[in-house]
């Protein structure tokens, strides 16, 4: 948390509403802005979320600056500008302060128009066509929501302008910033409770995982051996897969395979892009956060991982989880130079796959047609682990 060394007194205007600067609008304080991804199945595109705090607790104030939001909205009233100035002494905040329908800085210059919206004429009210000032905060006053973002994002979209919409929980901050897929531009938190903003930071977390490269590691197929019977995992997502794509899974957390997804065709059976045939219930899967769990535990609901070739990886939710007795197929791999072997059992089929390196000349190899010496890749970490989180201990697994 950034502390001031002396105590900062806000300039609330002392006549309200304040008169506007040449009739502009404001820039929006841009010292709040949280990186997130738009379009995770798309191309990488990423857009910069705008998050302000609305609350009296100090608690949460505090919260929220350590966490990199110092933006924070005040009514234009004594107590609230009381608490502007004593949160500005001891935190470096950007306080903003509601006037009716109008958002104004502590410097008098209006930011953005603030609305209660609680019917669809009065979200028609500032289309991008009719309204005067560039930025707009709603705050929505009944039970549909995701429809008046979608609504808000479509009109929007090409536009300068700045939305944002009051948020009471972090979940509906996530409504409105996944609205259409590329959602408003920021969400202003409405709470008295830390938890939410815990909660939504760790959502941005998340999200943020995608903008960082895995490190994926070629390794040499060292053995191919047809085994007995196992219960085998299938994990059905709630997002598509593209060729090069999978799940990284493992018999050891400490070497996990990229597992393809069964995107591509074939003549016997209809590709099913959604789906990863991962592996038997002890397996390791990768998850957001860096962890990992068991694939027995995953469930609808629960995150994982999707990977390609060169490593871009994003989350994708589990639809639904599949476990049957299959045939299985145990692979064990070793790095170019080193001695650490990993291992993995996956069904024996031909639609099961490992993902290749992307300087050859395909994008997976069947386990059916292992061999000794072909190239597969893999993810090297560390190995101990608990409930799922690395840490540093002496393990010995085999």
């Amino acid at each position: 948390m950034a502390f001031r060394s002396f105590p900062a007194e806000i300039s609330k205007p002392t006549a309200w509403p304040p008169p506007l600067r040449g009739g502009n609008a404001a820039r929006l304080p841009v010292n709040a802005c949280a990186a997130m991804t738009c379009s995770v199945a798309a191309d990488g595109n990423r857009r910069s979320k705008l998050v302000w705090v609305w609350t009296e607790s100090r608690q949460v104030m505090t919260a929220a600056v350590e966490r990199g939001w110092n933006t924070f909205l005040f009514r234009s009233e004594s107590r609230s500008n009381d608490l502007a100035n004593e949160w500005s002494s001891i935190a470096l905040i950007t306080p903003l302060f509601i006037d009716g329908k109008q958002l104004f800085d502590g410097q008098s210059r209006k930011i953005a128009s603030f609305y209660e919206v609680s019917s669809p004429q009065e979200l028609e009210l500032f289309q991008p066509n009719t309204e005067e000032v560039d930025n707009v905060v709603i705050n929505f006053q009944n039970e549909w929501q995701v429809i008046p973002a979608e609504n808000i994002v479509a009109a929007f979209q090409g536009c300068n302008r700045t939305v944002l919409a009051v948020s009471a929980t972090s979940t509906e901050a996530q409504v409105f910033l996944e609205a259409l897929e590329q959602g408003l531009d920021g969400v202003v938190l409405k709470v008295e409770d830390i938890g939410e903003v815990l909660r939504l930071k760790e959502y941005f977390d998340r999200r943020n995982e995608v903008r960082n490269m895995l490190a994926l590691t070629k390794t040499t197929v060292t053995r191919v051996e047809v085994v007995g019977m196992g219960d085998r995992v299938c994990v059905d997502l709630c997002s598509l897969m593209r060729p090069g794509e999978g799940l990284l899974v493992g018999s050891f957390a400490r070497g996990l395979f990229l597992v393809h997804s069964e995107c591509l065709e074939s003549n016997y059976i209809a590709s099913r892009p959604f789906r990863v045939n991962a592996g038997p219930v002890h397996a390791y899967v990768a998850i957001p956060g860096g962890k990992t769990c068991y694939l027995s535990e995953l469930q609808a609901g629960k995150e994982v991982i999707v990977v390609d070739q060169s490593g871009l990886q994003r989350t994708a939710i589990v639809g639904r989880v599949k476990i049957e007795s299959r045939p299985l197929i145990l692979i064990e791999a070793k790095e170019h130079s080193g001695n650490e072997t990993y291992s993995i059992f996956l069904q024996n089929a031909e639609t099961v796959g490992l993902v290749c390196p992307r300087e050859g000349n395909q994008t997976t190899i069947p386990v059916t047609s292992l061999k000794l010496g072909d190239e597969v890749m893999l993810r090297v970490q560390g190995g101990a682990r608990h409930t799922g989180i690395e840490i540093q201990e002496f393990i010995l697994e085999k």
